[in-house]
């Protein structure tokens, strides 16, 4: 049986009102402009064929840390190689963690960003965990302005597009001892993009994975960190093969309870309108997305649950129809529609393969927002720029 668990967001960071505004936060990281940008060419030849994170913008932010100095070298930078010793910590332990944000242009061409204290937050959450120094959370948010500032040329404006971006921070130290590196390097890195998925907003095929586990107790599901993308690869790889568009994880402990697909957290709708997700346990990574959805959702008065889900009761209750309706989340995709689930043994259809209207409707209210078509009454968008 489920087991509701009530759990709130366990991060808290600065609204967008608590932070300053951007022009002055921007100043932390001064900027050394790029003396070869790209030419019209290229930059046309990126934002006329948006797909996801495979072109950059012409800069980086960055800094550096170490035990003596702190964070320093604040600064804005040309996009380029990095110089690491082949003994950096980063290419043998993994000592690295890592957010994803995006930022929008609206239609009066401001440049906006979603809860941006929230991921500033929860990359200090992972550094943490990875005994990584953390970054204040207004600097986190500095490099973000600093960067957009310089390339906000490289924010499309069409449909659906954004500038993502991508903080991240590595050990770089060249040290071959096992302990936390001594020196860890800041980045940030912005890349323009379409939809994340190429066919928009239509249900994926999700198949589930019971050979295969994300993480387990104790480990480090809870933080962003590339070790549990490494272990979701070769899982989502065999989905791809068998036709799936997306790979969900069960618990390890038990193998019978979902827990969240290779980057994204996953909810179940009741044909009754009651909206359930898995509680978080510490072997799922909180997201931002997960938490606005939950809001919404309990201030529009629905029934709201996060909860132990276990997979056979879940395709029972798909095949009965006492559940309508599945849906993803995450920066990348924001909302995906799930219009199929299958594993061995099982394969079954959700919502007749189709979009549901709760589905729909928080795909709609949440990008809304995000884009600036509905007022943002949750002091959730920050501008940039």
């Amino acid at each position: 049986m489920s087991t509701s668990s009530d759990q709130l967001s366990t991060l808290t960071g600065p609204t967008a009102a608590e932070l300053p505004a951007a022009a002055d936060l921007a100043t932390r990281f001064p900027l050394t402009a790029n003396a070869a940008p790209a030419g019209e060419d290229a930059y046309s030849a990126v934002m006329d064929n948006l797909s996801f994170g495979v072109s950059f913008t012409d800069h980086m932010a960055r800094a550096t840390w170490t035990p003596r100095e702190g964070w320093h070298g604040h600064r804005v930078e040309a996009f380029g190689p990095l110089t690491l010793s082949p003994a950096a910590a980063v290419l043998h332990y993994g000592q690295e963690i890592f957010e994803g944000l995006k930022a929008y242009r609206h239609a009066d061409g401001s440049v906006w960003t979603f809860r941006p204290g929230f991921n500033a937050a929860r990359f200090n959450a992972s550094a943490r965990r990875l005994a990584m120094p953390e970054l204040p959370e207004e600097d986190f948010v500095a490099s973000l302005a600093a960067l957009v500032a310089a390339d906000a040329r490289w924010v499309p404006s069409v449909p659906g597009s954004s500038l993502y971006l991508r903080p991240f921070a590595i050990a770089t130290e060249p040290f071959l001892g096992v302990r936390s590196a001594h020196q860890v390097e800041y980045l940030l890195i912005a890349s323009p993009v379409g939809p994340y998925f190429a066919h928009g907003f239509e249900p994926v095929a999700i198949w589930v994975a019971e050979d295969y586990h994300r993480v387990g107790p104790g480990g480090m599901g809870a933080a962003k960190t590339g070790g549990n993308y490494a272990a979701s690869l070769l899982p989502q790889q065999e989905a791809y093969e068998k036709g799936f568009e997306q790979v969900c994880f069960l618990d390890a402990a038990t193998g019978t309870h979902l827990e969240e697909l290779g980057g994204m957290n996953v909810f179940a709708v009741g044909a009754d309108g009651t909206v359930r997700t898995p509680s978080l346990t510490g072997t799922i990574l909180e997201g931002g997305t997960r938490g606005s959805i939950l809001q919404l959702l309990r201030e529009s008065g629905r029934k709201v649950s996060e909860e132990t889900i276990n997979l056979a009761e879940l395709l029972e209750q798909i095949r009965s129809g006492e559940v309508s309706e599945m849906f993803a989340c995450g920066t990348a995709a924001v909302i995906t529609p799930i219009g199929r689930l299958a594993g061995s043994g099982f394969d079954v259809t959700v919502a007749d393969g189709r979009p549901g209207a709760v589905t729909s409707g928080l795909y709609a209210e949440l990008t809304d927002i995000q884009y600036g078509v509905r007022p943002d009454t949750h002091d959730w968008m920050y501008r940039l720029a």
